[in-house]
């Protein structure tokens, strides 16, 4: 391990905020860059963090030689290119999800990263949620059994959260791909690789979006372990992922904003059918965690679990629902979307 901090740059400020701050913090590494094209938002963060370069133009930070390491936090039909410009200037990448939001895009980083020596890291924070963490831990460990049934949903509001410039009002968004991916890629990493998806959508909340506000897609997974995923982006309601797993042996209840999951077990209900809570940490996004498992992998040349290919797979998991509920529920093959 070289005792060199690594010099870290943030494309794209608002969501980037926490990968500023997780760069901040992480003793191997030094915040040395931050770019955004809202001069107000830039003048912020830098007065913040004080880096040493501050600009508007993401392309500074790709030519910057001394920079090790690009988090790219932008809006989503952003990603493919900066990343790729990031892989071929031989920076270390990690990209906020999804990772594209078509598999052409998603294929060209994948291209890039095979022909490089630099890191990719996808940024599915869920998986860096504790709840999350410990729910996953206990189905690996048997405590519910044999999985046969998950669920998740993506809840949230977002009459008031469309973005800058209303990035996320945009025909080529669908909700099931750009907060979708969240849950989808939950559900791939408890219960394996999505098979195939039947979806259905519809569009009663937000009239004024040119995308469906709602979807339910309904998943095949290995192991004969089937799945739901449930997308509401205009739902009365407060944002939640609520998670739900049932194996042979119990239940597990979990979400990423509550100080506890729930976990009806035959083991621990003594003849009586209730349910155990757990205490956890709340961390919904915890991109602080992310970055420290990033920076372990680059300065100990670790494979990165969450890399090109995981990133990959949720985009074809949920472009695949996408496709099935555009054409009224036909049943798609996630594995079509690779060809």
């Amino acid at each position: 391990m070289t005792s060199k901090k690594l010099q870290a740059g943030v494309i794209g400020l608002r969501m980037g905020n926490g990968h500023c701050i997780g760069y901040r913090d992480n003793p191997h590494c030094e915040l040395a860059a931050i770019c955004d094209t809202d001069t107000n938002i830039l003048a912020e963060r830098e007065k913040t963090y004080s880096p040493r370069m501050a600009t508007t133009d993401y392309r500074d930070l790709i030519n910057d030689p001394d920079i090790d390491i690009i988090s790219v936090v932008t809006p989503d039909y952003f990603h493919a290119e900066q990343s790729i410009a990031a892989l071929q200037a031989g920076k270390h990448v990690l990209c906020d999800k999804p990772m594209t939001l078509d598999m052409a895009e998603a294929k060209a980083i994948i291209a890039e990263v095979e022909k490089g020596k630099a890191k990719f890291m996808i940024g599915q924070v869920c998986r860096y949620a504790p709840g999350f963490i410990l729910a996953k831990r206990l189905v690996d460990q048997g405590a519910i059994g044999d999985l046969y049934f998950v669920e998740s949903e993506y809840a949230h509001h977002y009459g008031k959260a469309r973005g800058v410039n209303s990035w996320r009002v945009d025909p080529r968004r669908e909700p099931v791909v750009g907060g979708g991916c969240h849950a989808i890629d939950l559900l791939r990493w408890i219960a394996g690789d999505a098979q195939e998806v039947t979806a259905f959508a519809n569009h009663k909340c937000l009239t004024d979006w040119p995308v469906n506000d709602c979807t339910v897609a309904l998943f095949k997974f290995p192991n004969d372990v089937l799945g739901k995923v449930m997308v509401s982006i205009g739902c009365i309601r407060p944002y939640t992922m609520r998670t739900v797993l049932y194996g042979t042996e119990g239940t597990i209840i979990c979400d990423n904003t509550s100080p506890d999951i729930k976990i009806c077990s035959k083991n621990l209900m003594q003849g009586k059918l209730d349910f155990a809570t757990l205490p956890v940490n709340i961390a919904n996004h915890n991109v602080s965690a992310e970055i420290v498992d990033f920076v372990d992998c680059i300065l100990n040349d670790k494979p990165v679990a969450t890399n090109v290919y995981e990133g990959a797979k949720t985009v074809a998991a949920a472009l695949a629902a996408a496709k099935s509920a555009k054409l009224g529920g036909k049943p798609v093959k996630v594995d079509e979307m690779f060809d």
